[in-house]
């Protein structure tokens, strides 16, 4: 074991917002830290969501994998959850007692909607914070960090050739809903006994400044309910427990009662009730089946889709779509989240819509009715000052949210040198001499759509794209099986490309030059079909500098 090579691996987090997963092997023992999932950008159309690949864990036939880690109940952290079980089920998980109940709930989801083919529950066991524990070669330190859903943790990860401290998603709260401060002394701690690396969450390294507190929300809440003439909606992420004991705080406190849109929102929130994490009153709530027999201004409804997503309650909602509600005049919205990046446009998209359905909407810019999960850069700074670590990788961002991580880390006494920005798949090799990057291995994003899981790729996403964009044209074709002439004139179809009604004239383009492409190939049997899609395809592009797809149907008798 002496000379086994410990070996860090960021499957997901790096250089992206989402699907967190962290591989820490050495020789043949491996632990993994988070398996989340990340939101499909605009032009991924179809994608249910993305999971990291793994791939390389499944071909490691000779890798003992000791336990899944895991920080918090965030989907970005635990979403794959049960894609990750389906290639290795008999791997323990290790959470704290309101990220184990949200795993469950997430288990037990896809199992639900056939997510993920498993046989048998998951074995999670609970974790505390200060309570170490051993998997296989490395002794696990867990700590308690805040963030903007209770019961979160870092792990600090003993192994031979020195300490590891994860940080997992965090901010410095000190004034956090559920009243647990972040373990500063244990910080320090790690600092005094020297920390051979840090990953450190770099989602605000772009953010001066200190993010604020949790608590600086309910002023927000209770200044939007006092004005509210109709329901209010609130709008968050389903496993931001938080939040919605803030929102039932302040609904108490204006005599009004909650309901729950939303599936897997409803699942939490029962869940997170019977283990002691939200504090609401069974009187307070209503069935969402039930809530037109309460007046309007006695009502608030938590609701899901504050990224925009078109399946979610708000996205129904923006559309029109949803079973239970529609937009009423006097309702009022509030958005109490921010845009992931890259989803900005989706989200003010169906803000729109909402507003047009006549919806008063109320968001971060206009009221503080979110905060950021995440630590600016004076709590960056902070934490550096405490670990002191000799080499560091910035961990959870964007390119660009690394790299100005590296910059505060060097500004903050960390060597340059040994500041690591490591995208996804990169192995990084410690010593007891040295941190350094070595080999990247190969893979990317895994898309979930539907059923499927990895079945598509870029190339029917690019295909996806292109029939978004531009449509599609088919042409059909009866031909004489001896001779090779057309029988009857080219059957013509086409959708989200032109309207065949108003383009006579392409359409005749089109029939002539499907005619001439086969007189001119009258032998070529195998091959029709690509000339006249090649022979079609240019004529539309010079006719209207557009590249529909262009496919064909070639029938003899």
């Amino acid at each position: 074991m002496a000379n086994a090579k410990l070996r860090v691996i960021p499957l997901g987090g790096c250089g992206e917002i989402g699907k967190n997963m962290t591989v820490i092997e050495m020789g043949n023992d491996a632990i993994i830290v988070d398996t989340g999932i990340m939101f499909p950008a605009n032009d991924m159309h179809g994608v249910d969501y993305i999971i990291p690949d793994f791939q390389y864990l499944i071909d490691r036939k000779d890798l003992k994998i000791h336990g899944v880690l895991y920080t918090h109940g965030h989907e970005d952290h635990i979403g794959a959850v049960a894609h990750v079980l389906e290639a290795f089920p008999d791997v323990p998980l290790y959470a704290t007692r309101l990220t184990a109940s949200l795993i469950e709930v997430k288990f037990a989801n896809a199992r639900r909607f056939n997510e993920a083919r498993v046989s048998h529950d998951p074995i999670v066991n609970i974790i505390y914070a200060g309570t170490n524990f051993e998997l296989g070669p490395f002794k696990i330190e867990p700590f308690r960090m805040t963030h903007s859903i209770p019961d979160c943790l870092g792990f600090a990860i003993n192994t031979p050739y020195g300490l590891i401290v994860h940080t997992g998603d965090y901010k410095f709260d000190n004034n956090p809903v559920d009243g647990k401060k972040p373990d500063y002394a244990k910080l320090a701690e790690f600092g005094q006994r020297g920390v051979k690396l840090l990953l450190a969450d770099s989602t605000n390294a772009d953010r001066p400044g200190w993010t604020e507190s949790e608590s600086t929300i309910e002023p927000a809440f209770e200044k939007v309910f006092a004005t509210a003439k109709g329901r209010i909606m609130i709008a968050t992420f389903a496993s931001l427990m938080s939040r919605v004991q803030q929102a039932a705080h302040v609904a108490k406190k204006y005599g009004r009662r909650i309901a729950i849109a939303g599936h897997t929102m409803r699942e939490y929130v029962n869940i997170a009730r019977e283990i002691g994490y939200l504090d609401i009153d069974e009187s307070l709530l209503i069935d969402i089946g039930k809530i037109n027999s309460v007046e309007p201004q006695k009502l608030v409804i938590m609701v899901t889709g504050s990224q925009g997503e078109p399946a979610a309650v708000l996205g129904k909602l923006a559309s029109g779509r949803h079973r239970y509600l529609d937009i009423r005049k006097d309702d009022t919205i509030l958005l109490s989240s921010h845009p992931i990046p890259g989803n900005e446009e989706m989200v003010y998209r169906t803000i729109n819509r909402l507003i047009q359905r006549g919806a008063n909407v109320v968001y971060d810019s206009l009221e503080k009715v979110h905060v950021s999960g995440h630590a600016s850069r004076e709590e960056m700074r902070l934490l550096l000052n405490l670990v002191r670590p000799q080499y560091m990788v910035p961990v959870h961002g964007e390119i660009r949210h690394l790299v100005e991580h590296k910059k505060l880390a060097a500004e903050s006494g960390v060597p340059e040198n040994n500041i690591l920005i490591a995208e996804n798949g990169t192995i990084i090799e410690v010593d007891r001499h040295y941190v350094r990057k070595t080999e990247r291995l190969p893979g990317g994003y895994v898309f979930v759509d539907g059923s499927g899981v990895g079945d598509i790729g870029r190339a029917v996403i690019r295909d996806r794209e292109i029939l978004a964009r531009d449509g599609f044209l088919i042409v059909s074709v009866l031909l004489d099986k001896k001779t090779g002439k057309l029988i009857e004139e080219p059957s013509i179809v086409s959708r989200g490309f032109i309207y065949l009604r108003e383009a006579d004239e392409l359409l005749s383009q089109v029939k002539y030059t499907v005619e001439s492409t086969l007189s001119a190939n009258i032998s070529a049997n195998g091959h029709r079909g690509d000339l006249i899609e090649e022979s079609v395809g240019k004529l539309l592009y010079n006719e209207t500098r557009r590249r529909p797809m262009v496919f064909s149907i070639v029938n003899t008798i």
